[in-house]
């Protein structure tokens, strides 16, 4: 790849940019004059984002849980920009729904190599960057981190765990002039509403007759309530908007919500019982 550097030049690198809100994410701050360089999966996720945003996004075909990987990725940005990095945007997660007993372990670990350990990949590999730009490091979280919700334990669980390193990474960071935002995202219409009805699907074909009996009715229930979260969520682009606000803001918050719902659900935990949080979950799963 030949060098991009340009005077004022502003860099962004994106994980999970290949689609949903990681790629609104890309193509807005590519408006914004930024050079964007992201993880995506398939080569047709690269070639349509190139081609959408001008040439301004570079995607590359990187698992964030092949730690060589990223950091060969890293050093691919760093070849390109000088070794300076503006911003990260901590974006890549997948979701293992299903009640946990029925769940194959290997399958939750999946999920925290993703969603905690991928993501601390990229953040160590990326701080030499950051430190030289005095740059920012956003964490795209969820609102199941702060009210976890049945059925979506290993989801809640990899979010709060990265929220917690996030809030640990911005103590340690912020003295080298990086700053560290987590940004709680609410449901969405992305392309995840698919992704999500089919992890659901599989989790319900892979249950035996004996879990099915005892999960069956309460997981169809929940089944049916977070598949119409997602699809009357907050559009994509409009999220991508407010995670944008949040890379740019001066002085920077620590943590924010992304949508009214996750702002709704944030002040309820602050303000409600431990009793009135457990009805509130139920209310959601459709459980009530």
């Amino acid at each position: 790849m030949s060098r991009v550097i340009q005077q004022g030049s502003r860099f962004a690198a994106i994980t999970g940019a290949g689609s949903g809100l990681g790629r609104d994410i890309a193509l807005g701050l590519a408006a914004k004059g930024y050079r964007i360089f992201g993880t995506a999966f398939t080569p047709e996720e690269i070639t349509d984002l190139q081609q959408a945003s001008g040439g301004a996004v570079t995607l590359t075909s990187c698992d964030i849980t092949d730690e060589p990987a990223v950091k060969r990725w890293a050093r691919a940005v760093g070849a390109q920009t000088d070794g300076s990095l503006n911003l990260l945007i901590s974006n890549a997660g997948i979701l293992t729904p299903g009640p946990i007993e029925t769940l194959p372990l290997d399958s939750i670990r999946r999920e925290f190599e993703v969603n905690v350990f991928g993501a601390l990949s990229v953040v160590n590999a990326f701080l030499p960057a950051l430190r030289k730009a005095r740059g920012r490091i956003v964490q795209v979280s969820t609102w199941t981190a702060h009210l976890p919700l049945p059925f979506n334990g290993p989801s809640g669980a990899s979010k709060a765990a990265m929220e917690v390193f996030a809030t640990v990474y911005g103590e340690e960071v912020k003295r080298v002039g990086i700053d560290v935002v987590v940004a709680v995202a609410g449901n969405m219409k992305t392309g995840g509403p698919a992704k999500t009805a089919a992890a659901l699907a599989r989790t319900a074909e892979r249950m035996t007759p004996e879990e099915h009996e005892l999960y069956g009715q309460a997981f169809n229930a929940f089944t049916a309530r977070l598949n119409g979260m997602q699809s009357s969520g907050l559009a994509s682009i409009d999220a991508a908007k407010r995670v944008i606000e949040l890379a740019e803001q001066n002085p920077p918050q620590r943590s924010a919500s992304v949508g009214e719902d996750a702002d709704e659900i944030l002040r309820a935990v602050r303000k409600r019982s431990d009793d009135e949080q457990d009805a509130l979950r139920l209310q959601i799963v459709g459980l009530e």
